[in-house]
């Protein structure tokens, strides 16, 4: 029985590896395979690797570099592997890109020995761009390292630099090719904390990953035959704990691919048939139990990104599959219902990014069990595939030294820190609060609940301050949107009017039926932005309205979708302007009054109700643009209410963008308005250097934005790093003006900071000094409470009438009167 069993595992497993020759082949934009050393082309897998020195988009500078070849190769060995370039000096491949964005690496180490030349011996660093991502390596065998990096340049150099005296480099072959777009998108990793917490990770695409581990759960080796991206997958059978515990299961219907879930570009179809679920075959019915695999991944503390690959083929029916996800015996994703993620469709591919650290062990240890929410009828769990991969460590070009990243060490230190005083002042609250007993969670609420009439829903987190207001005389009723509606407005969410992405979901471009062009953001159930975003996001904008606030004009909750449908903004997110391969300059008028427009929607949000309101992601990307290029303030998922009057701040988790978050927030997690102002005082940067806020390729001293463009504004010579495109056009008084304000926003206590109401008129004050350039310069210390502040006798008459003259009306516009920003100009206590 056995053996049949067997013999009928690799039919099934024979008859999946057949069905992919239909499938259509990825064809990547930027596609470079170097057979190196040689002066003929060699294939590997179909594919045709061409000799190093006859490409025309690759240049080779190594003055010494030496071709080797293998003159008794083992029978076995590809063409590509008998011959190699070596390299005693400094040398250096540069490719020609022609389109940015996510690239893979690949180098292919076969170490032999000819000439004179054992590889084995070799002892090098390799550099990518200035950044280290081998070093002191050395090859003992035939080894494949694949990298996988964002691209933002048109050139991509790679550096070989032997280590020691009798060091040397060297490479067989080399793979630099796209990847699809969505193979690394910023948002929507779930960040694994050493203490078990979970909170989301940001800018995953700017990382730099290695792949230490590519795993078919419960399938055959995956050769690059079978995959679209001609990756090798292998079997998990050698990293099972317990591998009685473990029971294979395998399907012959191809998987159904969904918008917004995974494709075969991100794994085959053969991850997505095959899987391991519980052995039951032996166990009493309600017995509980995980599925454990070890998987070694070397140095103690390192991050990595561990991609799990979930598809359901082994339910009848929907709702049936509920089950729990471990990594590193942390609770990684509880009671995960993939019907609920993979829209409402049985053996539909989906996967979920987790990043986290390497214990003591060496080891990543991953595991599925049962969820509390299934029967005892229905106790299962699955896993379809892994991939890990190691986040490598930046280092300098000149130096080779490791880059530290200061704010996870300081992080991790004061994280736990305030983890202990936050348990400690939870006691205490629970001692002094009357205890309320909860109701407990049915199976059916653990999909997307609607939103209540009068109020959120069942789902919300009182505790974590979101913003409650009422829902006004028709609820939220007037907002909804019918889903059929929707469809149609987006063509059925067609691809080709996707606008933008993040950790919530895309972003489509549509046209409702009365014609009004809209901005369609449509959730992924399971995200990590779910539920509370989505309800904050319509608490607020149905509440208020301001014409540099972008506007909601309704929501969908139907069929387990979270959608938001926004006014549609012509020109797009600020940042698209200020750099990228499809950016047309701003002149420095434009981008003034693009700052002007933004500092005035933070403005009102600050100050247009009693508490307030903070946005907690202020950032280039969440600036819109209409057609005008007037600006509108975006995204309100992680906003939240300000301090009542007798309170100086909110306690809170820290939220926010890496590169515009405020320290003094990070460090103690109290919230208040000028932790907006820190993030805009990046943005202003952003817009004067027209460079992001984190850049990861540049050097050691230039990645983060905030910290050199204070260095060159204390010196007095801003001027020195500012946009090309502006050398020559800013007024040296308004230049001045401008980045005063900057470096006082990004004062390092919030105290010290002006409020959104000081920042407004200096930047006002700034485009006149542009305009004009006759206006006397203020004394930097007229006012004592607001540093760099013009006082009251020095406000424009030209703009005075301008500055918060939004006024109240039935509709809800913003009630922010001239007299109420001026009482924070002209009086202490308006501060």
């Amino acid at each position: 029985m056995e053996t049949q069993k067997t013999v009928l595992f690799l039919y099934v497993t024979l008859f999946c590896s057949l069905l992919h020759f239909s499938v259509p082949v990825f064809i990547p934009t930027d596609n470079f395979l170097l057979n190196c050393g040689s002066n003929s082309n060699a294939s590997l897998y179909n594919r045709v690797f061409i000799a190093d020195g006859s490409s025309k988009s690759v240049s080779l500078a190594a003055e010494r570099s030496i071709s080797l070849t293998n003159k008794n190769p083992s029978p076995n060995s590809p063409a590509l592997y008998t011959t190699a370039r070596v390299f005693p000096t400094d040398a250096s491949y540069k490719f020609h890109i022609r389109r940015n964005g996510t690239h893979l690496v690949r180098f292919h180490f076969s170490p032999f020995v000819a000439q004179n030349f054992r590889l084995t011996s070799g002892k090098f660093v390799v550099l990518v761009n200035g950044m280290l991502i081998l070093k002191d390596f050395s090859a003992q065998d035939v080894v494949l390292k694949e990298f996988i990096m964002q691209v933002d340049s048109d050139m991509l150099e790679i550096m070989f630099r032997p280590v020691g005296e009798s060091g040397f480099g060297f490479v067989n072959a080399i793979e630099v090719f796209s990847a699809p777009s969505d193979f690394i998108i910023d948002d929507g990793a779930r960040l694994i904390s050493s203490g078990g917490s979970i909170e989301d990770f940001k800018n995953l695409s700017w990382q730099i990953l290695e792949t230490i581990h590519r795993i078919n759960v419960g399938g055959s080796k995956i050769t690059p035959f079978n995959d679209t991206l001609w990756r090798t997958w292998i079997p998990d059978d050698g990293f099972l704990v317990l591998k009685s515990a473990a029971k294979r299961v395998v399907t012959t219907n191809p998987p159904n691919y969904q918008k917004g879930g995974s494709s075969r570009e991100i794994a085959p179809d053969n991850v997505y048939m095959s899987a391991q679920e519980m052995n039951r075959d032996n166990a009493t019915i309600d017995a509980r139990f995980n599925i454990t695999w070890n998987f070694p991944v070397g140095l103690h503390g390192v991050r990595h990104l561990v991609r799990l690959h979930f598809c359901d083929i082994v339910s009848s029916s929907l709702n049936q599959l509920y089950f729990n996800v471990y990594i590193n015996d942390y609770s990684a994703y509880k009671d995960l219902d993939l019907s609920t993620i993979t829209i409402h469709t049985l053996a539909s591919p989906v996967y979920v990014d987790f990043v986290t650290e390497s214990d003591d062990s060496g080891l990543m240890r991953i595991s599925v069990g049962p969820s509390y929410l299934s029967g005892s009828l229905k106790l299962n769990a699955i896993l379809n595939g892994v991939e890990i991969m190691k986040m490598v460590n930046l280092a300098s070009s000149e130096t080779g030294e490791k880059k530290k990243n200061v704010w996870i060490v300081v992080g991790s230190v004061v994280g736990g820190f305030l983890s202990l005083c936050l348990a400690l002042l939870a006691v205490v609250f629970l001692f002094k609060c009357k205890k309320k007993k909860l109701k407990p969670r049915t199976a059916e609420s653990i999909g997307w609940t609607p939103l209540r009439v009068y109020g959120g829903s069942s789902h919300s987190r009182a505790s974590d301050g979101t913003v409650n207001a009422s829902p006004g005389q028709n609820g939220y009723h007037r907002l909804r949107i019918p889903f059929a509606d929707i469809q149609l407005a987006t063509n059925s969410f067609d691809k080709s009017l996707i606008i933008g992405s993040g950790g919530f979901g895309m972003v489509y471009k549509g046209v409702l039926r009365d014609s009004t062009k809209v901005a369609v953001k449509r959730g992924v159930p399971g995200s990590r932005q779910g539920l509370p975003e989505f309800q904050t996001e319509i608490t607020i904008l149905s509440k208020i309205r301001h014409r540099h606030l972008v506007s909601l004009v309704g929501y969908c909750e139907e069929q387990s979708e979270m959608i938001l449908v926004y006014e549609y903004m012509e020109k797009g997110p600020l940042k698209k302007h200020l750099y990228g391969p499809e950016c047309t300059p701003l002149s420095w008028k434009q981008r003034l009054e693009i700052c002007i427009g933004a500092a005035r929607g933070l403005h009102y949000l600050h100050t247009g109700s009693a508490q307030g309101i903070i946005h907690r992601d202020i950032k280039s990307t969440n600036i819109l643009l209409d057609e005008n290029y007037a600006s509108k303030v975006a995204d309100f998922g992680l906003s939240r209410s300000g301090p009542c009057l007798n309170e100086t701040h909110v306690s809170t988790g820290v939220k926010g963008s890496f590169g515009y978050l405020d320290p003094e927030y990070f460090r103690r997690q109290q919230l208040t308005d000028k932790s907006d102002v820190y993030s805009f005082g990046v943005v202003l940067f952003e817009v004067l250097c027209a460079r992001p806020a984190v850049d990861p390729l540049l050097a050691r001293e230039q990645v983060n934005l905030a910290e050199w463009a204070m260095q060159w504004q204390k010196k007095g010579m801003l001027e020195q790093i500012i946009d090309p495109h502006l050398i020559g056009r800013i007024k040296p008084s308004s230049l001045k003006k401008f980045g005063e304000t900057a470096e006082k926003c990004l004062a390092e206590y919030g105290v010290d900071r002006p409020t959104m109401g000081d920042v407004l008129w200096n930047l006002e004050y700034a485009l006149q000094l542009q305009e004009s350039g006759s206006q006397k310069e203020p004394h930097d210390d007229s006012n004592t409470n607001a540093p760099g502040l013009p006082t009251a006798t020095n406000v424009p008459q030209a703009q005075s009438s301008n500055i918060g003259e939004e006024r109240d009306d039935d509709n809800g516009s913003s009630d922010v009167r001239t007299s109420q920003v001026f009482s924070q100009l002209m009086t202490n206590e308006g501060r």
